[in-house]
């Protein structure tokens, strides 16, 4: 129980991390350019401004289901620590 809580703990806030630094690279990219990243359909557009728009805003499942599995994951750490058999 706890290897499980423990990998539902983690695997899910790793790929979190991912997606984000994966993006964050891709709108470096662009700025750097000179350009400004277009979140919505993840290009470097090179002529006109576009708005911020947040990962939790483009991608709720992948946020809130990761939460969620760590939370889960959280939980069966507990129980696996507290709750042992004897």
């Amino acid at each position: 129980m706890l290897r499980i809580g423990v990998a539902l703990l983690v695997i899910p806030m790793v790929v979190l991390m991912g997606v984000y630094l994966q993006e964050q690279g891709l709108v470096d990219a662009c700025l750097d350019q000179g350009g400004s990243f277009d979140y919505a359909n993840s290009v470097c557009d090179m002529e006109s401004n576009q708005p911020f728009v947040p990962l939790m805003m483009r991608y709720p499942l992948l946020v809130n289901g990761g939460m969620l599995l760590s939370l889960l994951g959280f939980i069966f750490c507990l129980k696996g620590l507290l709750w042992r058999p004897r």
